[in-house]
């Protein structure tokens, strides 16, 4: 009886045995049906399968070369394409020894990783006062996106959910404003597909997006990953990127744009160093120098003491990392009391001005804000030199926004004269020796100076008390 138990179960194994087979060749899901890839590069395909198996891949844009990849002893394999300049639709194969895959709907053109916390997250749906009439026909199949679901862990993934997914008005609704306006933006400039990434989550501080290299080795950064007060979303170091941006390190991108910093208000003199590092450490993990643009958060009335303003000015000091651009936003705020302003396209669209001038060359487009280059002090007024497209314009009754202080540190409202070459004569009758000016460095301040090109004055210091 036994013998005929045992024999019976061996046929059953042996006979399930093909269907279980069937799921031996594994993709990650973001090398799935309608994908974007980079234009134009050396591409990574990635999955895994039996050890003993050989991968071949071949695309329809070169179905003469066939690329073969053998996976290694974790069943994991990788292989690199090169992709051709824009175009599609393609399709890739991926052939194992006993099962095929394949990759339909495939576009060639830029692909953007899309971050950040609840401002980058903000969702069409959800009300874009600046929109004009760009959503009403929105449907583009040029246009489109990948959208990881939220997910933490304590240790790096392989893979994290989500599908691709083409521009429809009915896709659109849930996606990113933000990523949808940048993507568009370059879309129009370049003639080209666009692929967006969309991996962010509202209401996390940076810490849960830096990679757990970085903490390894930096001890003062490893102490500030553990002082994230406890929220509704993940705070622990790394446990976001592990799952959210570790399983697309592999991916072929263009750049990352960034819209995070509200999470960490209440340390705003840690921002920067926090900030550089995860740059740092996303560039390593994917191989790349990382094009990365990201937004200057908006002013808010809820800000304690000027953590806001010292927010901003720690994310500024990012700018000295190479290929990093920052779009200031202080000026497309309707109502301080709102943290999530409803102004988008210009947000998208000044990211995308950055990454269409620095990283396609497109010298016909001029991204950069107005920024004080030096200052002096001539008698009871401070003269501050202003680098501009054409002389600045003032679109509100009078020049407002400045503070000037002496010696005692104390700032006072102060009057603004604009002289014949642009400068700012800075002065209050409370001062007679001034020492120190200050620009909409408040929480809430909104600035009113813009340029030619439409961009408005950010909001600056000449102290560092």
């Amino acid at each position: 009886m036994k013998v005929l138990l045992s024999c019976f179960l061996y046929w059953l194994l042996l006979a399930a045995a093909p269907a279980a087979a069937q799921n031996d060749l594994r993709l990650p899901a973001i090398l799935g049906d309608h994908a974007v890839f980079q234009q134009a590069s050396d591409v990574r395909i990635w999955g895994w399968c039996p050890s003993v198996w050989t991968v071949k891949i071949v695309c329809s844009w070169a179905k003469e070369d066939t690329v073969v990849a053998s996976p290694g002893r974790n069943n994991a394999w990788t292989a690199v394409i090169k992709t051709p300049g824009k175009g599609g639709p393609y399709t890739i194969r991926i052939i194992g020894d006993r099962e095929t895959r394949v990759i339909r709907d495939v576009l060639i053109g830029e692909v953007w990783l899309c971050s950040g916390q609840s401002n980058m997250e903000y969702a069409v749906k959800w009300g874009v006062s600046d929109a004009g009439d760009a959503l009403k026909e929105p449907a583009d199949s040029q246009i489109r996106w990948f959208q990881p679901a939220h997910a933490s862990s304590d240790y790096p993934m392989d893979d994290v959910p989500g599908e691709w997914k083409v521009c429809n008005a009915d896709v659109l609704k849930d996606f990113s404003a933000v990523s949808f306006f940048f993507g568009r933006y370059i879309r129009t400039q370049l003639h080209t597909p666009v692929g967006l990434i969309g991996s962010y989550w509202g209401g996390t501080a940076i810490q849960p997006w830096t990679p757990q290299e970085v903490y390894q080795k930096d001890t003062t950064l490893a102490r500030l990953a553990c002082r994230i007060r406890p929220s509704w979303a993940p705070v622990a170091g790394s446990v976001i990127y592990n799952a959210m941006i570790y399983p697309l390190r592999k991916y072929r991108l263009a750049g990352v744009i960034w819209y995070q910093g509200e999470s960490n208000n209440e340390e705003p003199e840690d921002y920067g160093r926090l900030f550089t590092a995860m740059i740092k450490g996303w560039r390593e993990a994917s191989q790349q120098e990382l094009p990365f643009y990201y937004v200057q958060i908006a002013p808010w009335s809820g800000y304690q003491g000027l953590n806001g303003a010292l927010l901003r000015e720690q994310q500024a000091t990012a700018l000295a990392l190479p290929n990093t651009g920052m779009a200031v936003t202080a000026d497309l705020v309707s109502d301080v009391k709102e943290l999530h302003p409803s102004a988008k396209r210009q947000v998208g669209e000044r990211l995308a001005g950055l990454a269409l001038r620095e990283r396609y060359g497109l010298t016909g487009i001029q991204p950069y804000c107005p920024k004080p280059v030096d200052f002096a002090i001539h008698g009871h007024e401070m003269i501050i030199r202003i680098a501009s497209i054409g002389k600045l314009k003032n679109r509100q009754k009078e020049i407002s926004g400045f503070q000037i202080a002496g010696a005692d540190k104390v700032f006072y409202p102060a009057h603004v004269r604009m002289e014949k070459n642009g400068s700012l004569a800075v002065s209050c009758p409370n001062v007679d020796r001034p020492v120190a000016v200050r620009y909409c460095f408040t929480n809430e301040g909104r600035p009113g100076l813009y340029d030619l090109n439409g961009l408005p004055l950010p909001p600056f210091r000449t102290d560092k008390w």
